[in-house]
């Protein structure tokens, strides 16, 4: 089994942002693989979606909590797979990482939150900050801004959005291979 979470601002408002490339690379993922539509669990305060894939099951995460309160669903979403599942294993975190140019996409594993507010709430929140991370950048070409808190709620302008779309699609083969080295 694998836990996918995806983070993000819920809202209309939010749904184009910076903040919010973990909850965009999720969606493709989705429809990449035809999962069902993700389906709110009021349980788990998050957007679900259930899967196969490679003969495993694969549970997708959207946390409807806002960005740093992120961890409250993460535990919740980890208490449901109790006993089936290893966080250094089988949790990954899909987020926006601003120290990482648009268009680049790293897996780490182990690292600290680097000033990131939803992972720093996970963290916190499990205890660990062994799992498995997709970061997909966002820093714009002339390096990181002054008021990060600002621009990583800004909409991503339409010259970047093939830059996007590439992270996006990366991002989603970075899942299939850790699902197939699973």
């Amino acid at each position: 089994m694998m836990l996918i979470v995806g983070l993000g601002n819920p809202g209309e408002e939010y749904q184009k942002t910076r903040h919010n490339a973990g909850f965009m690379a999720l969606d493709e993922f989705q429809k990449k693989h035809s999962f069902p539509d993700f389906k709110l669990s009021k349980k788990h305060s998050s957007l679900v979606s259930e899967g196969i894939l490679n003969q495993d099951k694969v549970v997708l995460a959207k946390p409807q909590t806002f960005m740093n309160n992120s961890g409250k669903a993460v535990a919740s979403l980890v208490k449901l797979s109790l006993g089936k599942l290893s966080l250094t294993q089988e949790l990954v975190v899909v987020h926006d990482d601003i120290d990482i140019p648009l268009g680049k996409v790293k897996v780490s594993k182990g690292s600290g939150s680097a000033g990131h507010k939803g992972v720093k709430s996970i963290i916190q929140v499990l205890g660990t900050k062994d799992f498995t991370r997709i970061r997909i950048g966002i820093q714009p070409a002339a390096g990181k801004p002054k008021n990060v808190e600002d621009f990583v709620l800004q909409k991503f302008s339409p010259g970047e959005l093939p830059l996007l779309q590439k992270s996006i699609e990366d991002s989603c083969a970075q899942l299939l291979n850790l699902l197939q080295r699973e």
